[in-house]
């Protein structure tokens, strides 16, 4: 018989023995953007709505079309993601189809990655790098820590995507306040004043252009909602316990006596024909935060929806010798784990770099959006009661996908325009069955 398959496929910090913060953050719905301001800023992240550009060039309209039908999409979400170090102001926006007839067709969710110059974040980052150097030369060599690549692959463990922490979503930056606080300690009042605007400027993205008299305001919408982000935390798995009246005994032993080994009695049973495992381990991890409408994790591993073509393009079976067919050469062929491997996703067109996952919609979001559009105005209670109605009807209308990974250049390009650019990006989706 064929060796088992090990699937292993599951996001980072998927196994753990207690209750941990993984590098998984979670975005939830947070009520109503009532404020002009807040639907104005680039930098406050959102759940429908209008999208608050980010460059100052107003990007071409046909980036929201559907590429099925050709017409425009509504914003599903709009994420404020700087990286780290980065003198670039960084956002993500996702559009999706709600026809009927373009679902399960590639092209009805389309991400567009923009980043723009800033001039301030850049001249403090400047003073930073010179103070950092300044401090490796007078340091012993051996001392001297490498700098971090938040797109390295050897790069440390950071509390956050970026090592930003809440930064993500448009909250504030623990980490590069610290790096603000640690500076201030030797530098004047007027160089305090700078970093302080520097800081506000990044965070507020106070550039951000309007959609005021443009197509974009005519565009199909949701009602907008904030996007808050928490951190993703894992519970302990249950400890099995072994009854003490359970006998258990070893069928291979012809006596059938007790004190055997008895692990392999609790093992579960891999691959099964009848249950995808894969569907099963996605909705028990996203049971621990229900309210989550997106995952974000850059540079990290995906969470499957089920074991479809997708599954199989991110997580392929390795290849394996063939098993012998006679009894002489018969052997034991260790489990096959399957392995992570973005390969097969296309790089960048711009710097051909390759592309590496940035974050996923969840199916959450879907309800979400239909209960917004039903009344945006509902009560804590009546909104559950209205999801819980989503849920048990399942519509044949509108969207249907069970996720949407979006891949993102690992280099953050911008070729055309060092100031600003808008770029799409690669997304796969797995269909909701």
């Amino acid at each position: 018989m064929p060796s088992a398959v090990e699937d292993d496929w599951s996001d980072s910090d998927d196994e753990t023995g207690s209750e941990v913060e993984t590098a998984v953050l979670l975005g939830i719905p947070d009520g109503v953007v009532e404020t002009e301001t807040d639907i104005k800023d680039a930098a406050v992240s959102r759940i429908g709505g209008l999208p608050a550009m980010l460059p100052s060039r107003e990007p071409p309209f046909s980036s929201s079309q559907c590429k099925i039908c050709s017409y425009p999409m509504e914003l599903l979400v709009q994420v404020w993601c700087p990286v780290e170090d980065s003198p670039m102001d960084r956002a993500l926006y996702i559009w999706g189809c709600s026809r009927s007839a373009c679902q399960r067709k590639d092209g009805s969710v389309r991400a567009w990655r923009a980043l723009r110059y800033n001039v301030e974040y850049a001249s403090k980052l400047a003073k930073k790098l010179a103070k950092r150097q300044a401090q490796q030369k007078a340091s012993s060599p051996v001392k001297t820590a490498p700098t971090t690549n938040p797109f390295s692959m050897q790069a440390g463990f950071t509390p956050g995507p970026f090592g930003l922490g809440d930064q993500v979503f448009g909250q504030p930056a623990p980490t590069v306040a610290a790096a603000i606080e640690d500076e201030q300690e030797d530098t004047s009042d007027t160089e305090s004043s700078t970093s302080e605007s520097s800081e506000h400027s990044l965070i507020t993205a106070m550039a951000s252009t309007t959609v005021d008299d443009s197509p974009w305001r005519a565009a199909p919408s949701f009602p907008p909602l904030y996007l808050s982000t928490t951190s993703e935390y894992l519970p302990p798995p249950p400890k099995t316990k072994i009854p003490q009246s359970a006998r258990i005994e070893d069928p291979a032993d012809d006596d059938s006596k007790g004190g055997k080994d008895v692990s392999w009695a609790f093992e579960p049973y891999e691959n099964s024909l009848e249950v995808d495992g894969v569907f099963d381990r996605f909705t028990k991890r996203v049971g621990h935060t229900g309210e989550q409408c997106l995952r974000y994790e850059l540079k990290g591993i995906p969470l499957p929806f089920s074991s479809d073509k997708v599954f199989d393009r991110l997580f392929p079976v390795p290849a394996q010798d063939p098993l012998p067919v006679t009894k002489a050469a018969f052997k034991v062929v260790p489990a096959v784990r399957r392995s992570y491997s973005t390969a097969s996703i296309p790089p960048c067109p711009a710097c051909k770099e390759a592309r590496v996952f940035e974050c996923q919609l969840m199916p959450n979001l879907i309800n979400v959006l239909k209960v917004s559009i039903k009344d945006e105005k509902l009560t804590d209670e009546q909104r559950m009661k209205a999801v819980q109605e989503v849920l048990q009807k399942k519509a044949a209308s509108g969207m249907e996908w069970g996720t949407c990974m979006i891949f993102s250049c690992s280099k953050d390009c911008c070729v055309d325009d060092e100031r600003e650019c808008w770029r799409e990006e690669f997304v796969l989706v797995q269909w909701d069955d």
